[in-house]
């Protein structure tokens, strides 16, 4: 891969960026005693930029993989979460269909990268010979 570091990858600045926002909303006045469902909506979120984070740090490709399925299943739990916010008026409609549009994104993104990865012969670094 040509990003050395995962802060390069698109995916993970959009999920970042998605994080902000689940946030801002999640400390809002309607979620605000709602503790124990805000903090998982939070940590959802999280969940997704941190297993592309991690992945990318394994430096194996078939564990990159493992990883960014991990972060695609989140993006899936997160927009599951967002329709029960959505359904208890913590959020408007607004604001779950953007929310729900860039989560859909970012599984795209991460669908992208995983077909990628699986059809390049790089194998990580750890894979590379310590003569090169």
């Amino acid at each position: 891969m040509p990003d050395k570091k995962f802060e390069d990858l698109p995916v993970w600045r959009d999920s970042r960026e998605l994080v902000r926002e689940i946030f801002k909303i999640a400390r809002g006045k309607a979620l605000y005693k709602e503790f124990s469902f805000r903090k998982h909506l939070e940590r959802t979120a999280v969940s997704i930029m941190a297993n592309i984070a991690e992945g990318y740090e394994r430096d194996g490709d078939k564990e990159f993989v493992q990883f960014l399925s991990q972060a695609k299943a989140s993006a899936g739990e997160l927009r599951s979460h967002l329709y029960v916010a959505l359904d208890m008026d913590f959020i408007e409609s607004k604001e779950f269909d953007s929310l729900t549009h860039k989560a859909t994104l970012i599984s795209k993104q991460l669908s992208g990268l995983i077909r990628y990865i699986k059809k390049s012969k790089v194998g990580g670094r750890k894979y590379k010979s310590n003569n090169v």
